[in-house]
């Protein structure tokens, strides 16, 4: 029995690796998996490594904690397209949408792992400076019981009154929208923040070199399982909710079909020369990585026939 796992079972971009297991595409493919249903970016890199998780559905730059450098993990496929991150504001200020600068002087509420080192770089490459232009990150901490959905991380802290924004996925800001508390300010993956913003990081499908080498097909069935799952989503994004109700707390489940049809477009499972240059650029930067890898180091680019759907039928 494999084991896959993502980085927040609530986050829309990695919904796909879930949907692809829970619609049975996997096992469409030959391959006997379960879904792992905890909060993969708590150690799913570190499994991954260990050997009792398969596959990672989450940040393409995640593997670097367990992996320096990518050494021994590789891309398969992308979840979708370009940085998923998003900043949501308190509902009554007054900011022009997508202006960076209008951030100063307000604490942001952000996951203190991998999310914020994002944040502390797009603030960075906005020309904000933390300290001079008093911008504080605050933890967001969830107040909930079940911590494997994240859901209303950053929106508690602005409930609180401990924040003024916080930087999630894009289930957070639909929580805080539908509240009342809450507003988009900066959506990466549609063009907000300083430029290249997109190219910080995309949702990826991350597995071992040594199960790419010793397994092939079973890697070019995950690959496969993928691609039906984006299809079937963006034919059909009610598909999502059944499974949302079975994985999701009760406020979120009825949120995930529209987040679905919204990021539709995204779900594409190529990975381009600009998306890993984008990702190396950042992990040079933030010290997750030491020099730029080539393309072929990174991607299992073996699969790439697979990634627009040969064979994928």
């Amino acid at each position: 029995m494999l084991r896959l796992a993502v980085a927040d079972l609530d986050s829309p971009s990695y919904f796909v690796a879930t949907a692809a297991v829970e619609l049975g595409f996997f096992k469409e493919e030959g391959i006997d998996i379960t879904l792992d249903r905890v909060f993969g970016a708590a150690d799913g890199p570190e499994r991954l490594r260990e050997g009792s998780l398969h596959f990672f559905g989450g940040p393409a730059y995640a593997a670097t904690r367990a992996f320096p450098g990518w050494a021994g993990a590789k891309l398969l496929c992308a979840l979708a397209q370009y940085s998923y991150w998003f900043m949501a504001v308190r509902a009554d200020l007054n900011l022009r949408r997508g202006d960076v600068a209008a951030l100063k002087g307000l604490r942001i509420a952000s996951s203190l792992a991998f999310p914020v080192m994002g944040l502390k770089y797009l603030l960075a490459q906005s020309g904000i400076d933390l300290e001079r232009d008093r911008v504080r990150i605050v933890p967001a901490r969830p107040l909930g019981a079940d911590k494997h959905a994240m859901g209303r991380s950053g929106v508690d802290a602005i409930l609180n009154g401990a924040a003024d924004a916080y930087w999630g996925n894009g289930m957070r800001l639909a929580i805080g929208e539908k509240l009342g508390v809450a507003k988009l300010h900066l959506d990466l993956r549609r063009g907000d923040g300083p430029p290249g913003a997109r190219f910080y990081n995309f949702a990826a499908l991350t597995a071992t070199e040594r199960l790419v080498q010793e397994q092939p097909q079973i890697a070019a069935g995950a690959v496969r399982a993928i691609v039906k799952a984006q299809r079937a989503l963006q034919a059909d994004p009610s598909l999502a909710t059944p499974i949302a109700e079975r994985l999701f707390p009760a406020e979120e489940a009825p949120l995930i079909a529209g987040l679905i049809a919204r990021d539709a477009p995204f779900y594409d499972a190529r990975i381009t020369a600009e998306a890993v240059d984008g990702l190396s650029k950042f992990a040079l930067a933030n010290g997750l990585a030491a020099a730029p890898l080539a393309y072929e180091r990174l991607v299992a680019s073996q699969f790439s026939g697979l990634w627009c759907g040969e064979q994928a039928e």
